[in-house]
């Protein structure tokens, strides 16, 4: 059977994936409000003041992982004959957690304590941010993996 790597990354379609998944996350960052959203923005304008592109490049070094922590769900999405975006709005905290061992793990690796301490600091609400963004996550993974 094929992987959601294979198929979301078929045709050499990594780079539309890239730009396409930075700007879910654009969005994502953009729609926080409030004093998290502010929180968000910031942590974002420091990690890319360590490094402009810096989250460009985090996206596309973390894409294989990511694609590969939501590949179960995808599977399931075929078996069960439904959508994969359908399926993972249906699983929402399972895909929270899939794509957040991806970054924990990255972080946990960062030679940066600057970005370790960023990511430290906003962990703990994590979560609740990925939760809101999965049903842009959905249309993502049907615009690449339907």
């Amino acid at each position: 059977m094929t992987t959601l790597k294979e198929k979301a990354l078929s045709d050499g379609r990594r780079a539309a994936l890239v730009n396409d998944a930075v700007e879910v996350l654009n969005a994502e960052v953009r729609a926080k409000t409030g004093l998290t959203g502010m929180a968000v923005g910031a942590a974002f304008k420091v990690l890319e003041g360590i490094k402009p592109g810096f989250v460009r490049q985090a996206v596309d070094d973390l894409l294989d992982s990511f694609l590969d922590a939501l590949d179960p769900l995808y599977q399931e999405s075929v078996t069960q004959g439904v959508k994969p975006g359908a399926h993972l709005l249906a699983n929402q905290d399972r895909a929270a957690e899939a794509l957040l061992a991806v970054t924990d793990a990255r972080a946990e690796r960062a030679s940066s304590q600057t970005l370790k301490k960023t990511y430290e600091r906003l962990r703990p609400s994590a979560k609740k941010h990925v939760l809101t963004a999965v049903p842009r996550l959905a249309e993502l993974l049907d615009r690449y993996a339907a």
